[in-house]
C-alpha cells in the first residue's frame, strides 16, 4: 500500500471514529445530568461518583462537609463508611489465609482464647457469612451508652461472648456486627499488628487508597465531614460515637475516588487471587457473601453492593464487574437514603436490580 493510500485509510478511521467519540461524551453528558439532577432534587448532602471502567460519569459533592463553617462536600471529602468496612475486613481475613495463617474452616477457638462451650462449633467462615448465631451487640439495651465510651477489641469480645447465641452455627443467617468484630480481634491476634495497621499496610497502601483509614475522635483527619441528623424539622451536629467501637465492623472512612481504586484494585487481581475473590463474592446464604452482598440484575449480571448506617452518616456502594461499573453513594446526614439513590442510579446505567428497589 503506497503511503498516500494508507493517510486515506488512516483519515477515513480518524473521521469515522470522531463522530462516535462524540456520540459516547454526549450519552455521558447526558446521563451525568439526569443523575445530577436526580440527586439535586433529593436535598441531598454528600457526595456521588458513578463510574464504567476508567471513565468517570459523575463524581461529585452536594451540600456541606461542615455546615458551621460553610464547608461544601466534594469527591475529595472523607466518610465514615459504617458496614462498607466489612468488605475490608473480609479481603483481610482471605490475604490471612492465603499467607497461610489463618483457615476459614477452622473453629474459631483455635484463634481465641477461652472460648465458651457454646462457641465450639463457631468457624471463621461463619463469622464471615453472618451465620455464627453470636448476637449483635448492636441490639443490646446498654449500647448506646457503651458507644459513647473508648473500648478495645478484648472489651467488646467480652460484651457478647457469654450471651446466648441466637441459633446453633450454621444453621440460620443473622446480620451481626458481634461476628464481624471478632474478626477483627482474631486478625490481630494472628497477625500482631493492630486492625488499623494491617488494612493500611495490606490493602489501602497497595491499591493507592491514600484518602483511607480507620477513623478517630481525636485524630485530625484532613477534609473529613461531620456527620449530621434531622431532629424535629432541624438539622443538628449526630450524637458522639467513640470510634473504637465500631472497629472492624464500621470503623473505616474513605471517598469515593478511593472506593473506585478499591473496586478495580479488588477485581483486577492486585489484592487477592482468583480463587479467594471467587470466595468472597459467590453468596453463602441467601445473597450474602464474604461482608458483601451479591445480585443479579435484570440483564444477568452480577451486581456487588452493601450498605451502612452510622451516627451522622448512611451509604451505599455497588459494583458490576461486567462492564466495571461503580456507584458510590455517600452521606454525611443520618437516615439519607442512600440506598435508594444508588437503586435510581443503578436502574439509569441499566443495572436495575430487583432486590434494591428498597425505600
Amino acid at each position: 500500500m503506497s503511503r498516500y493510500a494508507l493517510l486515506l485509510q488512516m483519515t477515513a478511521v480518524t473521521f469515522l471514529a470522531v463522530p462516535a467519540l462524540a456520540a459516547e461524551s454526549a450519552e455521558r453528558s447526558a446521563l451525568a445530568g439526569k443523575i445530577d439532577e436526580r440527586v439535586s432534587g433529593a436535598d441531598f448532602t454528600g457526595a456521588v461518583l458513578v463510574a464504567r471502567g476508567a471513565t468517570i460519569v459523575l463524581d461529585k459533592g452536594y451540600g456541606s462537609a461542615n455546615r458551621e463553617w460553610n464547608v461544601p462536600n466534594s469527591p475529595d471529602t472523607r466518610f465514615r463508611l459504617a458496614s462498607l468496612t466489612k468488605q475490608f475486613t473480609a479481603a483481610a481475613i482471605l490475604l490471612l489465609e492465603e499467607q497461610g495463617k489463618i483457615r476459614l474452616q477452622d473453629p474459631v477457638s483455635r484463634y481465641v482464647p477461652d472460648t465458651p462451650a457454646a462457641w465450639n462449633a463457631i468457624t471463621v467462615l461463619n463469622l464471615l457469612t453472618h451465620t455464627s448465631g453470636i448476637p449483635d451487640l448492636t441490639t443490646f439495651p446498654d449500647f448506646v451508652e457503651m458507644a459513647r465510651r473508648p473500648t478495645t477489641p478484648e472489651n467488646l469480645v467480652a460484651s457478647f461472648r457469654d450471651r446466648p447465641l441466637d441459633f446453633p452455627a450454621g444453621t440460620d443467617f443473622r446480620y451481626s456486627n458481634s461476628g464481624y468484630i471478632l474478626l477483627g480481634y482474631i486478625l490481630e491476634r494472628v497477625s500482631a499488628q493492630p486492625y488499623a495497621q494491617f488494612v493500611t499496610k495490606n490493602i489501602f497502601v497497595p491499591l493507592g487508597m491514600k484518602h483511607s483509614g480507620y477513623d478517630s475522635n481525636a485524630d485530625v483527619v484532613p477534609m473529613r465531614a461531620q456527620g449530621y441528623a434531622r431532629r424535629d424539622g432541624r438539622v443538628i451536629i449526630a450524637d458522639y460515637l467513640d470510634m473504637t467501637v465500631p472497629f472492624s465492623a464500621g470503623g473505616l472512612y474513605s471517598t469515593t475516588g478511593d472506593l473506585l481504586r478499591w473496586y478495580h484494585g479488588l477485581f483486577d487481581g492486585r489484592l487477592l487471587s482468583a480463587s479467594s475473590l471467587e470466595r468472597m463474592t459467590t453468596p453463602f446464604r441467601g445473597n450474602y457473601a464474604f461482608g458483601i452482598a451479591a445480585d443479579v440484575d435484570t440483564n444477568g449480571n452480577k451486581v456487588l453492593w452493601h450498605g451502612g448506617a452510622i451516627d451522622g452518616f448512611s451509604v451505599f456502594s455497588a459494583y458490576v464487574p461486567a462492564d466495571e461499573s461503580a456507584v458510590v453513594v455517600l452521606a454525611n446526614m443520618e437516615g439519607a437514603p442512600a440506598r435508594a439513590m444508588a437503586a435510581d442510579i443503578l436502574r439509569l446505567v441499566n443495572h436495575a436490580v430487583p432486590a434494591m428497589s428498597a425505600n
